[in-house]
């Protein structure tokens, strides 16, 4: 397997600021952890205090292929075992993340059409972490909700093993994502109701906005109240 190693000037840049270069965490103040066996509690939002937290950004673009990004992280994440995670630094079209290059500064995880992520983060301890996991493990690679605002599924370091982010009770999720764009496209609109429409009647968890169990009138009536412009 191919090893990657960050020259020292790329990571001495990454973190010699963690704090104060990024924008506000969006992350929810209560749902912030995530947990891995060896790496432990991972905390998103408010480590130390500060604004250094991860940042969900839309890229709000009017029309994505599928397959590509329509979102990305950016900002650290703060792990007890292993010290400063960044999920990426905000540059680069895509939140630093460009194409197959996963070597400073062209790292990040991005978020897809699909709604899976793609890319990798990186600790000066814990080694490079992939969020890109569901060609390894399918549906349970690590992914965004779009209706909920949460991370799902699990993502993967060589160093640290297994990291959780579907625990029903400790999970990390965001405060203002557009919890009626199904598509991810920064707005809601005819593309969303299709997808609503096509899921009528099932329990598909991205579709069931209210979270009662089923798609029915009552998600339409939500997605209706939210048509517009993701705000």
């Amino acid at each position: 397997m191919r090893t990657l190693q960050p020259t020292f000037l790329a990571i001495a840049v990454s973190f010699g600021s963690a704090a104060g270069a990024l924008a506000q965490s969006n992350v929810h103040e209560t749902n912030k952890h995530s947990w891995g066996e060896n790496i432990g509690w991972m905390n998103w939002r408010d480590a130390d205090s500060t604004d250094a937290g991860v940042v969900f950004t839309d890229l709000n673009l009017p029309i994505v292929p599928a397959g590509d990004p329509v979102a990305y992280l950016s900002g650290y994440i703060w792990a007890e075992n292993e010290g400063w995670i960044t999920v990426g630094n905000g540059n680069g079209p895509y939140g630093g993340f460009q194409g197959g290059g996963i070597t400073p500064p062209h790292y990040g995880v991005n978020i897809l059409t699909t709604s899976y992520l793609r890319g990798f983060a990186w600790g000066e301890n814990a080694g490079w972490i992939n969020f890109g996991t569901e060609g390894a493990i399918g549906a349970d690679g690590a992914r965004f909700e779009f209706a909920t605002g949460r991370l799902r599924g699990y993502a993967w370091g060589e160093n640290v093993g297994w990291i959780n982010l579907d625990d029903g009770a400790h999970y990390v999720s965001f405060e203002s994502p557009c919890a009626s764009d199904l598509n991810g496209n920064g707005s809601v609109d005819g593309g969303d109701l299709a997808t609503l429409l096509s899921l009528w009647g099932t329990d598909d968890a991205g579709a069931d906005l209210n979270g009662d169990g089923i798609v029915n009138g009552a998600d339409l009536a939500s997605m209706l109240s939210n048509w517009g412009p993701c705000e």
